[in-house]
């Protein structure tokens, strides 16, 4: 280490401190395992979901490649939220909140107690961003290493996700399959241990770090049941002490430069509009402008950027078949080579392209697609403006080729009241849905639309009606959507004043979504916010604290621009 002082000498040296070490005996730290380095485990682990329910098994591995290379792990656990299990519920209003607290918890522990490099072990949606703002914000010595993928269910002769139960919920209420056929796929669908399999947030974020340095390269790409995941575990751990030996920090890894690399690696496999807001609330966290890294460079690394990776949700394959066809190292391979991407440093000491030129590619692989024929010749998002989000928001284009929609709007107040409506047959084709008093105050905290939208799906309105909301979609999503609306409407944003039956414009190419209604003239009538859905606790904090969604939704301040 450059720096011989380690923080937790604070914890340790000196007689005023025999009361601490005292109570560390008795936690089974002996002299030898305080005098070494003293490395925070932090688990997402909890029994109530695949995605994170192995990661209990994991940190075991984790712990070991910690002591073999010269550390002390010290492990404690932080919550999670289950997008899959909480979505169309009460309950997903938690999600994004448990972003914020993931990284706030991580990061009082891990100062609390003076510890001095962290392993950050996370699998749903939300543990990827939280550890990395928490890694941002603590700036020590960190790895995070995500838990991995689901396999593929299985019905007959196809693959299956949990996007498929979503979308059979909505084929079912429109009689397109049967109750019995509905349960076949319910109970067919997530085999075992793993986040969802497609390119959803988790998969997605996943990537976004291991692109931004902060996960080495290939560990994420392990599913979570193969036999190599516990060594990918042990190496990781391997890799913290590396880290911590070599001074090597998250906020030098964390530029501008690493943040348009995950942006474009995300937008090449049409990833979950998600990314949008986690790697711009890691930006702030880790202190880069506005100047450098903003809402707009997605939409100008989408238009640079084709798709070359053929993934659920739109594509043909899941996220094990993309780590068997050659994984991360393959396609920031293809990458490099057809320009999008810059240099960056990475975790393990080397530069992102050293560690992408050992890409293996397997023989006969349709997953990463040549660059010369590309799924798609642009990528996955559209950062628009206009009369209905004059801060921006974010329009999602996988799964399909449409960049422009026009139609007369149907205005609903809640997902559950355009859920109803769209399980009733009472959309018809041509319709632009909107949803508001979804978004990260208004909600609060920004749920997620995948009822709504697989229930399009399901009903075979997926290419003949958009979706507007001030909310956010799943990774699972597809369609065209538009989301992320800013200011929303619960902070008085035009969208608050749009009606049923006024006309909306949306044109990906030309960045706008307009209406034909005179909205400033009713919102010169006057605005009253609606009385907030909770007025303490945790929701209520959230809602007082939230920023915009164009700024990552963050809570923290004073990185937040309000």
């Amino acid at each position: 280490m450059a720096n011989t002082t380690r923080p937790s000498h604070a914890l340790i040296r000196g007689n005023a401190r025999a009361p601490a070490r005292a109570m560390l005996r008795a936690a089974g730290f002996d002299d030898a395992a305080m005098a070494r380095p003293m490395v925070a485990v932090v688990n997402t682990w909890t029994d109530v979901t695949p995605c994170n329910m192995h990661l209990r098994g994991l940190a075991e591995h984790a712990r070991d490649g910690i002591e073999e290379a010269g550390g002390t792990p010290v492990e404690f656990n932080t919550i999670v939220v289950t997008d899959g299990i909480a979505m169309g519920t009460e309950g997903m209003r938690a999600s994004l909140m448990s972003r914020e607290t993931i990284a706030d918890s991580a990061e009082l522990a891990v100062r609390g107690h003076s510890l001095d490099a962290v392993l950050f072990l996370v699998g749903c949606d939300k543990t990827l961003p939280g550890a990395a703002m928490a890694a941002a914000r603590l700036n020590l010595p960190s790895v995070i290493l995500y838990g991995g993928s689901i396999m593929p269910g299985r019905r007959g002769q196809r693959d299956l996700t949990v996007q498929d139960v979503f979308e059979a919920v909505g084929a079912c209420a429109a009689g397109r399959i049967s109750r019995d056929e509905l349960a076949e796929v319910e109970k067919a669908a997530c085999p075992g241990a793993g986040a969802c399999g497609g390119q959803f947030t988790a998969n997605t974020m996943a990537l976004a770090l291991t692109v931004l340095g902060l996960s080495p390269m290939g560990l994420n790409d392990v599913p979570a049941v193969h036999p190599g995941k516990p060594d990918a575990a042990k190496a990781a751990g391997r890799a913290v002490m590396a880290a911590l030996q070599a001074d090597c920090r998250p906020r030098a890894l964390i530029t501008a430069q690493a943040l348009k690399n995950a942006a474009a690696a995300v937008t090449a496999t049409a990833g979950s509009t998600n990314a949008v807001l986690h790697l711009l609330a890691i930006a702030r966290e880790a202190g880069v402008a506005d100047s450098e890294f903003d809402i707009d460079q997605f939409d100008a690394i989408s238009r640079a950027t084709p798709v070359i990776a053929d993934l659920k949700p739109g594509g043909r394959y899941m996220a094990p078949d993309m780590s068997a066809a050659g994984g991360t190292r393959l396609l920031v391979e293809r990458m490099r080579e057809g320009g999008l991407l810059g240099d960056a440093p990475t975790v393990t000491g080397k530069s992102l392209f050293e560690e992408a030129g050992t890409a293996e590619e397997a023989a006969g692989q349709g997953v990463i697609r040549p660059l010369d024929r590309p799924v798609k010749a642009r990528g996955g998002f559209g950062v628009l403006y206009g009369d209905l989000a004059p801060e921006g928001c974010v329009a999602k284009l996988a799964g399909h080729d449409r960049l422009a929609f026009e139609g007369p709007a149907r205005v609903f107040d809640s997902e559950e009241a355009a859920f109803e409506a769209i399980t009733r047959g009472k959309i018809e084709k041509g319709d632009v849905v909107v949803i508001r008093h979804e978004g990260p105050a208004g909600g609060p905290g920004m749920r997620e639309m995948l009822a709504v939208t697989a229930a399009i799906q399901g009903a075979g309105l997926g290419d003949d009606v958009a979706l507007v909301t001030d909310g956010r979609f799943s990774g699972a999503t597809y369609g065209f959507m538009v989301g992320h609306i800013a200011p929303e409407a619960a902070r008085g944003g035009p969208i608050a004043f749009l009606r049923s039956g006024d006309r909306v414009r949306i044109d990906v190419e030309a960045r706008r979504i307009d209406t034909d209604a005179d909205l400033a003239a009713r919102a010169a009538e006057g605005f009253t916010a609606p009385a907030p859905k909770y007025t303490h606790g945790a929701y209520a904090k959230y809602a007082a604290l939230v920023g915009s969604a164009s700024h990552g939704a963050l809570t923290s301040f004073p990185f937040e621009v309000r």
